[in-house]
């Protein structure tokens, strides 16, 4: 049997700056509207390839949107 070959992934490239280093602001997980907007449908925390947030800005963008569900100010998973 040959093998299948798999189809290079695509990559989503993002050429703007992290909103976050421009506006020299950091995540906080108060702001909820912030947070949605860089989760999925899915709810689930969008990759910095996809958001452009830099490296370290999106470590502390996942750890606001996981003490924002902690504290019950975003869901888990996506309301109906």
């Amino acid at each position: 049997m040959m093998k299948r070959q798999r189809r290079p992934a695509r990559k989503i490239k993002v050429t703007e700056p992290c909103p976050y280093c421009q506006g020299k602001f950091e995540p906080n997980y108060k702001d909820i509207s912030t947070l949605e907007r860089l989760t999925s449908d899915r709810g689930k925390i969008l990759g910095k390839d996809k958001t452009g947030v830099c490296r370290k800005h999106q470590a502390r963008l996942s750890t606001a949107v996981k003490k924002a569900r902690h504290l019950a100010l975003m869901p888990f998973t996506p309301t109906a």
